[in-house]
């Protein structure tokens, strides 16, 4: 296996733009990330609220120098150090913060920027080794596909000559850190871009048939994806330049799930069947042909659109959440094996102290034109007790969310609701309440729980985390047992 920065294995992380709308805070952010128990997250900055939220957790981080930022750090040491100690030793060892990237596509985004990437680079690096951590994060700078000149047949790939002095270096700073190569690899823009060369089950990791297999004509590899064949490429173009020890870690990846009408394979259907196979796939433990002791660590492309960027509607259509939680298509982004994290365990409550006229407003909001089921907030009803507008907003917000979240329905309320994936029951300022038909429990929770539950009488159930995990919602769970 690849081991690098303390991790071994492949993974799937993930991408969190900056250019999102509607973005969650940090703390509701970080709480998706855990409930989805996706365990490592690429920033394009280092944005300060991220980084808060993300302390004492076990998510790993890579953190972005801005393009903005490249060239100013490439010419001074002094920023580069100021930037670690900002950006990086602030909150270490709190945060684990496990690799800087050096821009965004440098040389092909910013060109200009080429000669001071290397010198920024390398500022860096002389910072954390300043600060004792440049065991624990690594640098690298994210490159795109477009710094290899041709990258079919891979046997044959060789970085763009016109670039070769400049990632020559980039390739001898790797090397001599013992850090990684960043790709970022997008098979949906390369099968585009083939004008029907490449079948379409080639570009989604789906079985290709005897007539459609793609084969290197030099080594007889048989590749079943554009996604191994834009890794071995990558690994052919560092082999060129004599360098066979440093891995790729591919920083970038997904597709498209909405396109205009020169778009039509930018699918819901299509980005879905990509990511969860590109899941399986790295999910295997394995590398392309020619790398098979290789595993590919991945990152999505992304956790949300990066819908205030320019350009194409497929440019704003990458994210597979939507800002309020819920997936925009099924994927089984998380632990190994599929979700065994599930956002279905999140839940919207009002948050405290929020302003009392506007939890009212909420609460009328939800129980009527929001439609949520108010009926047990009301008075004789089994959660109307405690008889305080924090518990009743509570109940009626995450019944609406509940509800409403798969159709776009957020928790927000006027900037009085939270999401949190902590159990409400055992939040000290809240007394959380949901009604269960006893008639339909058995089935859910099975025969043990009826058992220790059939005492208290059908008009509301104190709920354990067995009920909790198995119906997926949050049951009646006051601090005390008054109206439950």
């Amino acid at each position: 296996m690849c081991a690098f920065s303390g991790i071994v294995g492949a993974f799937v992380g993930i991408n969190i733009g900056t250019a999102v709308s509607n973005l969650l805070p940090a703390s509701d952010l970080v709480a998706l990330l855990k409930a989805r128990q996706i365990t490592h997250v690429r920033r394009f900055n280092a944005d300060a609220h991220m980084l808060k939220a993300l302390a004492n957790t076990s998510i790993k981080v890579i953190i972005g120098v801005t393009n903005d930022e490249v060239l100013g750090i490439g010419e001074s040491p002094s920023a580069a150090a100021a930037w670690v100690n900002k950006n990086v030793a602030a909150y270490m060892p709190r945060v684990n913060i496990t690799a800087i990237a050096v821009g965004s596509e440098v040389l092909t985004a910013i060109p200009n920027a080429a000669p001071v990437l290397v010198p920024a680079m390398n500022y860096l690096h002389k910072a954390l080794v300043a600060s004792l951590l440049n065991h624990q994060v690594k640098v690298s700078a994210p490159q795109s596909m477009d710094v290899i000149a041709k990258s079919f047949p891979p046997s044959t790939a060789t970085f763009n000559s016109s670039w070769n002095s400049t990632i020559f270096q980039i390739l001898q700073f790797l090397r001599n850190t013992n850090s990684y190569y960043m790709l970022n690899a997008y098979p949906y823009y390369e099968y585009v871009h083939s004008d029907g060369i490449f079948p379409i089950e080639y570009a989604l990791f789906q079985p290709l048939s005897a007539v459609k297999q793609i084969v290197d004509p030099n080594t007889l590899f048989h590749y079943e994806s554009i996604f191994d064949a834009l890794v071995n490429s990558t690994y052919n173009s560092i082999g060129a330049l004599n360098f066979s020890d440093i891995p790729v870690v591919v920083t970038e990846t997904g597709w498209p799930w909405d396109g205009d009408s020169k778009e039509p394979d930018a699918t819901k259907e299509n980005a879905g069947t990509f990511n969860n196979n590109l899941i399986r796939h790295v999910s295997n433990d394995t590398g392309p042909p020619g790398q098979p002791k290789s595993p590919i660590n991945t990152f999505i492309y992304e956790m949300f659109n990066d819908d205030k960027k320019p350009g194409s509607i497929s440019e704003r259509s990458w994210g597979i959440f939507s800002t309020n939680g819920s997936e925009v298509y099924p994927i089984s982004l998380g632990s190994p094996g599929g979700i065994s994290g599930n956002f279905s365990k999140a839940f919207c409550v009002a948050k405290p102290g929020a302003d009392e006229n506007k939890l009212q407003d909420g609460i009328n909001w939800a129980c009527g034109q929001g439609h949520a089921n108010c009926s047990a907030i009301q008075s004789g009803q089994p959660c109307y007790f405690p008889d305080t507008l924090q518990n009743h907003a509570s109940y009626a917000y995450n019944n609406y969310y509940q509800r409403m979240r798969s159709l776009g329905g957020t928790c927000d309320f006027d900037g009085t609701a939270t999401i949190t994936i902590q159990d409400p029951s055992k939040l000290p300022y809240l007394a959380f309440c949901y009604v269960i038909s006893f008639s339909s429990l058995h089935g859910v929770l099975g025969d043990d729980v009826m058992n220790q539950l059939s005492h208290i009488g059908p008009r509301g159930v104190p709920i354990d985390s067995r009920v909790e995990s198995r119906l997926g919602v949050v049951a009646c769970v006051p601090t005390h047992t008054e109206g439950c």
